[in-house]
């Protein structure tokens, strides 16, 4: 077991997410990754894990039709917000069958994965934690990997979090494996290769050091309650629950 300050504080593993959550929010990082408070998921997540097990049917079963993969698509959107009091909801629903139909344009030409979801571990030698992460479709065969993002608005590049993500699931497999991000909207998609492998990863090791430096300086939750301020006017906390519980443990 390890003894170091994140294993302290209850932390099992990094993860790319996480490393992209503490840059850009490292209140928010405490909260759910440390105190394990969370607020409501909004539509959007949920749109994107439907559309990818749409996605992912597909891909897994050749002979599947379209109607079959975006039917079971908004099955599981339908399961995942049954409860949801997201404004959102229709819009974010009414876009799963195109964001469907689309991947499955983008992503059959690969031929079927060899791996889905995908558990990775990798252990940098100077952390005393591994990263753990979760690839969307392996295709041993051809030594890709690609990561699927489900949007509204289609991305013209690469987002450093989404390269970083992608480079840590090829670092992972000991062996060059190229790395591929594949942005679908309900309307058209597009695939970027990821560039730089070495340095994203080195860049999310990096950031678990300064995490580890930093959760070194206290004793226990209280203490970072106390130094930490969130940025609450941010989309971060457009949920009201979130927003709420981040002024309850934070004192603003």
């Amino acid at each position: 077991m390890s003894n170091s300050a994140s294993a302290r504080f209850g932390l099992k593993n990094y993860s790319a997410t996480g490393c992209a959550l503490w840059r850009t929010c490292n209140a928010l990082f405490v909260m759910e990754k440390i105190m394990g408070v969370r607020g409501n998921v909004g539509c959007a997540a949920h749109r994107g894990t439907a559309s990818e097990l749409g996605v992912s049917m597909g891909l897994m079963d050749p002979g599947a039709s379209l109607e079959a993969c975006q039917e079971a698509a908004l099955k599981e959107f339908d399961r995942l917000t049954a409860l949801s009091g997201d404004p959102n909801r229709e819009k974010e629903r009414a876009a799963v069958p195109g964001i469907v139909e689309q991947g499955l344009i983008e992503l059959r030409p690969y031929g079927v994965p060899t791996h889905t979801q995908e558990k990775i571990e990798w252990q940098h030698p100077d952390l005393p934690l591994p990263f753990v992460g979760y690839i969307d479709f392996k295709f041993a065969d051809h030594k890709i990997i690609v990561d699927m993002k489900s949007q509204l608005r289609l991305s013209s590049e690469i987002s450093e979090s989404h390269a970083a993500q992608v480079s840590l699931y090829c670092k992972a497999q000991g062996e060059p494996y190229e790395g591929r991000v594949a942005y679908v909207t309900n309307k058209k998609a597009a695939t970027y290769q990821v560039e730089n492998i070495d340095q994203h990863v080195d860049g999310l090791v990096r950031i678990a050091m300064k995490i580890e430096a930093f959760l070194s300086r206290f004793d226990n939750v209280d203490d970072l309650a106390r130094v930490l301020t969130p940025s609450t006017d941010t989309f971060y906390y457009n949920d009201v629950a979130t927003r709420q519980k981040a002024f309850e443990i934070f004192g603003i």
